[in-house]
């Protein structure tokens, strides 16, 4: 099968490498569809993803497609369902997975970090891991599930209550989805705070109460026009320090500043203690997906949740390094691998 491996800082190879063979409780998926994540473009940059990455590996851990096979004590899943992973799949015998805080898992094993994953024309994967699609739910959507589940997992950790008013910085896509949720949670108004115009009117689209420019415009000025004048959570998207550095600033009083976006591992940021002392703000941080990928595919089968409108474009294997290389094609939107 035609696969997209990565060896090393820079360094990924389009290869011929043989189909997995499923083990007795996997599933044998037919990838048709995987997501380009930031954490892939770490990943290719020589950075710590969410998990290390141990060269030659298959990446891709956003992805769909149709069960191919399956081991002989495979129980719930038939070949030609059409199904998506969650690629976190956790030990249960740790401290902390006997604990409940399973995302924090000693022995975890990451499909497209820790072992081979979608960037592939197949992946085999535990059945644990197995979601099936809703009837609704193209192979697109439904790679973007993983992506939607990391954000309701922020996203219930900020505790948005009805009424409140929210704003998210960056507009890409986990910005896109932070607007939408934080509506579905209740907000009553909604600022997403994004550079580039594109993306600003697709906030707008999506649900966005007021978009504005942070390069151009006075961010203070323009969320006061708009009403904002008790911003009770911050989420930054962006994954900049200057970003972060600034949602601590425009937070409220009790306001929760959640830092979403994954920096650098040695990026670091200044902050007055005093400031946060003086808000009483909580800093929060949201790490991967712990048990809501079934709760984002309901919420994307319902159509309650737009994870399309953002894909921007959709490559083969052959067009993946291009995309993990060029931050300009990135600023257009969420990438695609299709396999077909």
């Amino acid at each position: 099968m035609k696969s997209a491996v990565f060896y090393g800082k820079h360094d990924l190879r389009i290869e011929e490498t043989p189909i997995p063979q499923p083990g007795e409780r996997d599933v044998l998926i037919q990838v048709k569809a995987c997501g380009v994540c930031g954490t892939d473009v770490h990943i290719y940059e020589g950075d710590k993803g969410a998990a290390e990455v141990t060269p030659p590996t298959i990446l891709g851990h956003e992805f769909s497609g149709v069960v191919a096979a399956v081991g002989g004590k495979v129980k719930k899943f038939r070949p030609g369902e059409r199904v998506c992973i969650d690629p976190n799949c956790y030990c249960g015998a740790c401290d902390f997975c006997r604990e409940g805080e399973v995302h924090f898992c000693e022995n975890m094993i990451g499909y497209g970090t820790t072992v081979n994953g979608g960037f592939a024309e197949y992946c085999a994967v535990k059945e644990s891991q197995v979601y099936r699609l809703g009837d609704h739910t193209s192979f697109e959507q439904g790679a973007m599930a993983e992506p939607a589940a990391c954000c309701l997992h922020g996203i219930d950790l900020c505790g948005i209550r009805p009424g409140q008013q929210v704003v998210v910085i960056g507009g890409g896509m986990i910005g896109l989805l932070m607007v939408q949720l934080s509506r579905l949670a209740g907000a009553s108004k909604v600022a997403l705070l994004e550079p580039v115009e594109k993306k600003r009117e697709m906030g707008k689209a999506l649900g966005a109460d007021v978009c504005i420019d942070p390069l151009s415009e006075d961010v203070e000025r323009r969320l006061g026009e708009a009403g904002m004048t008790w911003i009770r959570t911050v989420i930054e998207c962006a994954g900049l320090p200057a970003t972060m550095e600034q949602a601590v600033g425009i937070a409220g009083k009790k306001a929760t500043v959640m830092f979403f976006g994954l920096t650098k591992p040695d990026a670091s940021i200044s902050v007055r203690p005093f400031e946060i002392f003086r808000k009483e703000l909580a800093l929060k941080a949201s790490y991967i997906n712990p048990a809501t990928q079934q709760r984002a595919l309901q919420l994307i089968d319902s159509g309650r949740l737009d994870v399309e409108s953002m894909v921007c474009g959709r490559v083969g294997l052959e067009g993946l390094e291009a995309v993990l290389r060029e931050p300009k094609l990135r600023a257009e939107g969420k990438y695609i691998v299709v396999t077909d």
